[in-house]
């Protein structure tokens, strides 16, 4: 009996092992593909990773500016057609540009996290929709200050 419940135990803790890193892992992806979406324009990696209903806006301090301004509302169809801007454009981010991500915390079926980009910080709101980590909400701030 003893021996049945210990590998209960176990069996139990691989499963939520497990479960956590894949978690992790489909968080850090839709996280990474918001990142490289818009660094190397690719639309493909921002609609895998946005909802259709996202929420972004933010606030950027211009190098004469002694404040904050907040700046207008990017939907969905205004994040694609900024990254089709930048690949059109070419106008790619330099290679060692900063491409952070860090989970804060998660459960079952949302979480948040942290990004880390060439413009600045990103704090993000994310659900599992299926099997699959999406981004729904996204508040930003630029340029990042050390």
């Amino acid at each position: 009996m003893k021996n049945t419940i210990t590998l209960l135990l176990c069996i139990l803790v691989i499963n939520l092992s497990y479960s956590q890193t894949l978690n992790e892992e489909g968080i850090t992806k839709a996280c990474m593909n918001y990142l490289e979406g818009f660094y190397e324009g690719d639309s493909d990696k921002l609609i895998a990773s946005l909802q259709p209903n996202l929420n972004k806006f933010g606030f950027w301090k211009d190098e004469d500016a002694d404040s904050y301004r907040q700046v207008n509302h990017m939907s969905f169809d205004a994040a694609l057609a900024f990254a089709k801007n930048v690949k059109e454009k070419k106008e790619f981010p330099a290679d060692d540009a900063p491409k952070k991500v860090e989970i804060l915390d998660f459960s079952n079926t949302i979480a948040a996290a942290k990004v880390t980009a060439w413009w600045g910080i990103d704090y993000m709101l994310l659900s599992k929709r299926g099997d699959k980590w999406m981004i729904e909400q996204v508040i930003w701030e630029g340029p990042h200050e050390k």
